[in-house]
């Protein structure tokens, strides 16, 4: 787990001829440039992360994942450690914040489904966020298998419309098709879990 706010600073810089090696290597696809990456950079990212997230060592863990997932995608020739690193912490910092993002609109989700059950009950009780997150996992386990994992790839993993495309072999149009009829049977799962709840 990372100890020290702003050690990032201090770990030492890689010479700029392994700079070169390594992105151009990453670049061109080359397996052992990004093991190279990975060894060199994934302790140092996560520090830098762990600052980022104020603490949050889940939040930078996820960043810390995206963040590479970025890397990997948008990679090219760099000649200096130092715009490296520039460029490695606009990406993370990046990822830290639109991984915020996703977190609040599961926030706002939760939020909306409180708002139906009460507003679709004559006495509701009150449900608190942890009771909410229950029956969310819960109505995910039983959606179908496929819908199940699309939900958990998309929206707990943070995967793209676009990878899904390429890992599933279908169009975007198509994935995000089914991930609509995926939400909808998600819907109907948590209006039966708390139409439940509202009648125990």
């Amino acid at each position: 787990m990372p100890t020290a706010a702003g050690s990032e600073v201090t770990a030492a810089a890689a010479p700029a001829p392994l700079i070169r090696r390594i992105t151009a290597g990453m670049a061109a696809g080359d397996e052992s440039a990004f093991r190279d990456f990975h060894s060199a950079y994934f302790d140092r990212l996560l520090r830098y992360l762990f600052v980022v997230t104020r603490g949050d060592e889940d939040a930078a863990r996820d960043a810390l994942q995206e963040t590479f997932t970025r890397v990997a995608r948008h990679v090219r020739p760099f000649d200096t450690e130092e715009t490296f690193w520039s460029w490695l912490t606009l990406l993370a910092r990046h990822a830290a914040t639109d991984a915020a993002r996703k977190r609040q609109r599961y926030g706002a989700l939760l939020a909306r489904f409180t708002f139906f059950w009460k507003t679709h009950q004559a006495h509701p009780d009150e449900f608190d966020s942890a009771r909410l997150d229950q029956m969310l996992a819960e109505a995910i386990t039983r959606l179908e298998p496929a819908e199940r994992a699309l939900v958990q790839q998309k929206y707990f993993q943070h995967a793209t419309v676009r990878e899904l495309s390429a890992q599933l072999q279908l169009t975007e149009k198509a994935v995000e098709s089914r991930l609509a009829r995926a939400r909808r049977a998600l819907r109907a799962e948590l209006a039966r879990a708390l139409n439940h709840e509202a009648n125990d």
